[in-house]
């Protein structure tokens, strides 16, 4: 007697073995295997684009909190990450060697990168952000008043140093007149509310940190020292290597777009700015919320570097020896202003 495999065999009609259809499931959960592994594997050899960044309240900051940076990144099929540096310094030298492709820093190690290094200021992003402070019950009152006293600043090479020095000249004081010493940018602020000294000049965030505590009060702000873009000191700025802008003009004009939209937010809605960024560089929101109520750190809408600007914060440079005098910055601004025009 025939089994019934054996009889619809005969009879014609079609025949499933139990083993072809196992054989048919593994291939099938290899072959599913096989697509997730290149998935996967395409994905991590996706080019990643590093953005120097510092912990500050900076615009690009907001475009990466509202998801536009994570966007742009998958329309280019690019993967976008951002490194933190302390100061523009070892930002600048990651740029140099191209471990960066964009970096966004203090205009002067802006201005320095974009006149030494192949590289292009693209948007400045953020004005003021410098301030010179004295403890708060100080019997100092106008910055003639810091003869004979000792003040702190973040270096030689930093912006705030020769603010110091030309807003010192112009109350009728020189070097000698004062007792200066060097400390980290991050420090400044806490000798000054400590007593520890009579006064300190720095950057946001810091000067917000110690202006919020209480126990410092501003005596000079960098827009009386030098007002160029509307009335106020140049901040920060964004910028790229000239080979990354070259091979990705569209890349690079995503995110500056993403940053002039981020400015847009802020103006717009600064309570939620204050949300965003404190999400992301994990500041307490009443020190990001002072910041911008006492314009230490000031926004506009327009970000493009302007023929004016740029060389008057480069004349600035070469007076005080931060630069050369063949040192000439580099700037495209036709980025943000597409930008602006979107």
């Amino acid at each position: 007697m025939k089994s019934s495999s054996n009889r619809l065999r005969d009879s014609g009609a079609s025949f499933i073995s139990p083993l072809w259809i196992v054989r048919r499931a593994v291939r099938g959960v290899a072959f599913f295997g096989l697509m997730l592994g290149l998935a996967a594997a395409h994905a991590n050899n996706e080019e990643t684009i590093t953005i120097g960044v510092q912990r500050a309240m900076m615009p690009i900051y907001i475009a990466k909190a509202t998801g536009a940076i994570a966007e742009i990144g998958k329309q280019h099929g690019v993967q976008i990450v951002f490194r933190s540096f302390a100061y523009g310094g070892p930002e600048n030298k990651a740029l140099a060697a191209g471990e960066l492709q964009m970096a966004s820093a203090g205009m002067g190690p802006a201005i320095t990168a974009s006149s030494r290094l192949p590289v292009k200021l693209l948007a400045i992003t953020i004005l003021e952000q410098t301030a010179l402070m004295v403890p708060t019950d100080s019997p100092v009152k106008t910055v003639a008043d810091l003869k004979g006293k000792t003040i702190v600043h973040p270096g030689a090479k930093s912006q705030q140093y020769p603010l110091l020095i030309k807003g010192l000249a112009d109350a009728g004081l020189e070097v000698g007149d004062v007792t200066l010493f060097k400390v980290k940018g991050s420090e400044v602020g806490e000798l000054v509310t400590a007593k520890a000294v009579d006064a300190g000049i720095t950057w946001d965030p810091h000067v917000s940190f110690a202006l919020a505590s209480g126990k410092a009060r501003i005596l000079l702000k960098a827009e009386s020292i030098l007002p160029i873009k509307n009335g106020h000191y140049l901040g920060n700025g964004l910028y790229a290597r000239e080979d990354f802008i070259a091979a990705r003009p569209e890349l690079v004009q995503d995110i500056i777009s993403a940053v002039v939209s981020a400015v847009d937010l802020i103006l717009d809605n600064p309570a939620k700015a204050i949300e965003l960024w404190a999400q992301e560089i994990e500041f307490a929101e009443e020190v990001i919320s002072y910041s911008m109520e006492r314009g230490i750190s000031v926004y506009v809408r327009n970000n493009a570097p302007d023929k004016a600007s740029v060389e008057t914060y480069a004349n600035f440079l070469k007076d005080v020896g931060i630069l050369n005098p063949t040192d000439f910055p580099k700037y495209d601004a036709s980025f943000a202003e597409k930008a602006m025009a979107e």
